[in-house]
């Protein structure tokens, strides 16, 4: 069972376990994690859940696909939507980054 830690920007941490499958997005909802709007549920159609992941956790993560590259662009190197990082368990101990605001 994976475990992932949401960083605010006040530097405050939350961690929660999860199942294998879900999405950061998805737990975050469920444990209603501050900052993470995801306005479309997790379609990938709004970048309302983007998190920073931790620098070193980046390179273990599955590339953007062409959506996702396109919803992020601009954002960082670390940024990804949270409904599109699925949990396994070689990601359990994941920490990602809260940013202060959802929208540009």
């Amino acid at each position: 069972m994976p475990r992932i830690t949401y960083q605010q920007t006040d530097g405050s941490q939350a961690s929660f376990d999860a199942a294998v499958g879900d999405s950061v997005m998805q737990v975050a909802v469920h444990h209603s994690v501050p900052g993470i709007v995801a306005e479309c549920g997790g379609s990938s159609a709004c970048a309302t859940c983007k998190v920073e992941v931790d620098p070193s956790w980046a390179a273990r993560l599955p590339p953007a696909d062409e959506n996702e590259r396109s919803l992020i662009d601009g954002e960082g190197p670390n940024v990804r939507l949270s409904c599109q990082l699925k949990l396994t368990d070689a990601l359990d101990g994941l920490v990602v980054h809260v940013p202060g605001s959802q929208y540009r």
